[in-house]
């Protein structure tokens, strides 16, 4: 997959990428009513419990769409998706900092514009 739009997570000692797709957006959007939204309700989260539900329901997300996207493209050569239940065993409540760290990057790098002027040739200033 392409660096420049996605990051990667340790979960259970195996790294993992993840990519924020038009349709991680959109389920996001179903769930929080937008990416600004999802901010404040993930990073100001009262109960720990919820917390938790919250950033291992976006790992998921998350982690998933690079999976979705290869099954796509590889009818006869499908992957597994990560779970809920599978990140829940497979870490720990330390790992929160980190996951936090990595959503942040995903979104970052999701929803960045990488905008190139090319000059047209004798005119350096269009554009």
């Amino acid at each position: 997959m392409d660096d420049d739009r996605s990051t990667f997570v340790n979960i259970g000692g195996e790294e993992y990428e993840m990519l924020l797709t038009t349709r991680a957006t959109r389920e996001i959007g179903k769930k929080y009513g937008g990416l600004t939204n999802l901010g404040e309700k993930l990073f100001s989260a009262e109960n720990f419990e919820l917390a938790l539900s919250e950033i291992i329901w976006l790992i998921v997300l998350l982690v998933n769409q690079p999976i979705l996207m290869h099954n796509l493209k590889n009818k006869d050569n499908q992957k597994e998706l990560l779970t809920e239940e599978a990140v829940e065993i497979l870490t720990s409540p330390a790992d929160l900092a980190t996951f936090r760290e990595a959503i942040t990057a995903a979104m970052q790098k999701g929803t960045a514009r990488n905008v190139k002027s090319e000059t047209e040739q004798g005119n350096p200033t269009a554009g």
